[in-house]
């Protein structure tokens, strides 16, 4: 999970040669067009966009709603979107039906292409939210619900600390990053954040089926906020006191290949002990390679979010470990203040590592969760001073960046301080979320599926940024201006897409989604379900990657374009690899589209 992206032209001529050969298989297997929907479905009042591509020209000016129970006709529409081409496809088009509200099972024909079968009810997405969860626990380290096994009980040893170098620290817990077994406070704060920040808004969609231990059972308690406790008591051991913060665990000398967390093989010098990276504020890399860290504020800046807004939802369920979520809170809020910049996670034996160059970020919603839990101006204020800073990520509108480069990929601070100033009639930190949607919104105009963000690695994490904060913004405002642009990156997650897969491992249960993504547990023969994959990237990306292959024959050969790729193969891990805060993060969306009843996704 943590390459550096270096893209490079591809030679024109083999370019052509590969479209053309694409367009002749196609023919030898008797389709040429297909209509990607969104597999899980749409909910009544839902925008709803069908996306119909063929690699022949085609002119469509209808198409119908067919009933699947009556088989009859249940709609016409005469408002037939032709888009521009997205080779190898000559013929694109978007098939609007917004207008379609009554509940059932349909499919669209147009012409002689015809879609999957999909729901029309406001029930589509119960029971989401939870599902994910099961990637979340699968992912937890020390006790292993799924291999119902401990895994890195000795981490670990501390390194680049003020003295006492490889003195041991109890720092086992959290959850592994991705399919390695490196961990980063980076990623697991904000994911534990997302997850609190979900059920605070939406405790009705979050049921009640695992311990705390991850195994089946019932202790009174969501699981979600199980998944959150198991955070925030891994943020605890690597936050110990003030002034004292751990950045990760272990290095890349974890990739040594599959293996399940309990029998890990990786040999970092001292037994089954794992390197513990403390947080100095200065460049880090124990071999040749070096990260450029410049402070510690965004490490700093992400554990008060964390603590703070964990502080606030455990309020009343445990008063005591509240009260010592926001002490910690606001003393690594005030260590962020001292050491301002970046703390980037630390290369081993190569160059790769977490880029991210933003802090104030970190430190605005860290701010503006502790104002909320404190009220004390101060932290509004300087909440205020650090938005001000960023007030549009940067990846948002670019063609490309380097890996979390920025971090994380929505800014929840900037809709944390808009409500507050909604009361006010101040659109200041609004007008920031708008200014970014509207970056992607112009961007997503060069593609019939409307999605605006950069196919660069994890990019699905950056459409999941991109719901959220459309979402959000939505319901802060009132602006209902970029529901379109929100539903075409929601639906592109479940199979609005050019290969017509879902992006989630095991959603929905008949439809297509990842079988083989690159993780030890389904090399072994397991599954990972409830994970968010990265995604699809740029060819130019896919074909300049170390070490990656395809193990078998590509079953969506047809469907690679000139935009992205995507291969549901192990051996790629830049498309087809889960990851735990990608999954956190729609984890929080997917939590605001359920109707309320939390029934179990099965």
């Amino acid at each position: 999970m943590s390459v550096n992206i270096h893209l490079h032209m591809k030679n024109a001529s083999k370019s052509l040669i590969f479209w053309i050969l694409i367009s002749m298989s196609s023919y030898v297997n008797g389709q040429d067009a297909w209509i990607r929907i969104n597999q899980l479905g749409y909910r009544n009042n839902d925008i709803k966009v069908a996306v119909l591509l063929s690699l022949k020209s085609l002119n469509i000016k209808s198409f119908e709603l067919i009933d699947v129970k009556s088989g009859k006709v249940a709609m016409t529409f005469n408002n037939a979107i032709q888009s521009g081409p997205l080779m190898p496809f000559f013929s694109c088009y978007r098939l609007p039906f917004s207008g379609f509200r009554k509940e059932g099972v349909y499919k669209i024909a147009a012409g002689k292409t015809v879609s999957p079968e999909f729901h029309i009810g406001d029930n589509v997405y119960d029971g989401t939210a939870d599902y994910l969860l099961n990637y979340m626990r699968q992912q937890r380290c020390g006790y292993n619900p799924y291999v119902k096994d401990s895994c890195h009980t000795h981490d670990g040893y501390e390194i680049y600390g003020k003295s006492d170098d490889s003195s041991h620290i109890d720092v086992t817990g959290g959850w592994h990053d991705a399919a390695d077994y490196l961990q980063y406070v980076s990623t697991s704060a904000n994911a534990t954040y997302q997850m609190l920040f979900a059920y605070s808004e939406h405790p009705g969609s979050f049921c009640d089926g695992y311990l705390s231990n991850g195994l089946p059972g019932h202790d009174g308690i969501p699981d979600v906020l199980n998944e959150c406790r198991w955070g925030l008591n891994w943020l605890l051991k690597m936050n110990p006191g003030p002034g004292i913060m751990y950045n990760q665990i272990a290095d890349d000398r974890d990739h040594v290949g599959f293996r399940l967390p309990n029998h890990d093989t990786a040999n970092y010098g001292k037994g089954k002990e794992r390197p513990v990276y403390f947080c100095t504020g200065k460049p880090q890399g124990l071999f040749k390679y070096k990260n450029r860290t410049t402070g510690i504020a965004s490490t700093a800046g992400k554990f008060a979010s964390a603590f703070a807004k964990g502080s606030g939802v455990f309020k009343k369920i445990d008063p005591e470990f509240s009260k010592l979520l926001l002490t910690r809170a606001i003393s690594a809020f005030d260590f962020g203040l001292e050491n301002p910049g970046v703390c980037q996670t630390a290369p081993g034996t190569a160059p790769y590592f977490y880029e991210e160059e933003n802090w104030v970020d970190d430190m605005e919603l860290a701010a503006i969760e502790l104002y909320n839990e404190t009220k004390d101006l101060k932290y509004f204020n300087f909440a205020l001073e650090f938005g001000r800073k960023e007030p549009v990520t940067p990846w948002m509108g670019s063609d490309t960046a380097r890996h979390y480069q920025w971090y994380p990929f929505v800014n929840m601070g900037h809709p944390a301080i808009a409500r507050h100033q909604k009361i006010k009639s101040a659109p200041e930190f609004s007008d920031y979320m708008k200014k970014g949607l509207d970056l992607i919104k112009f961007k997503s105009q060069n593609n019939p599926f409307h999605v605006g963000v950069p196919f660069i690695w994890c990019s699905n994490n950056l459409i999941t940024a991109v719901i959220t904060q459309a979402h959000l913004y939505s319901e802060i405002t009132g602006d209902n201006s970029y529901d379109e642009l929100e539903a075409a990156h929601r639906d592109w997650l479940f199979g609005c897409n050019p290969w017509g897969t879902s992006m989630i491992v095991g959603i929905p249960e008949k439809g297509v989604y990842p079988e083989n993504s690159h993780s030890s547990y389904v090399v072994k023969g397991g599954q990972v379900f409830g994970g968010l994959v990265d995604g699809p990237v740029y060819p130019t990306i896919f074909n300049s990657l170390k070490y990656i292959y395809l193990s078998r024959k590509d079953k969506y050969a047809l469907f690679q374009t000139k935009l992205a790729v995507y291969h549901d193969d192990f051996a790629d891990y830049s498309t087809n690899e889960c990851t735990m805060d990608g999954t956190a993060c729609l984890i929080n969306y997917l939590s605001a589209l359920q109707s309320g009843s939390a029934k179990v996704y099965k």
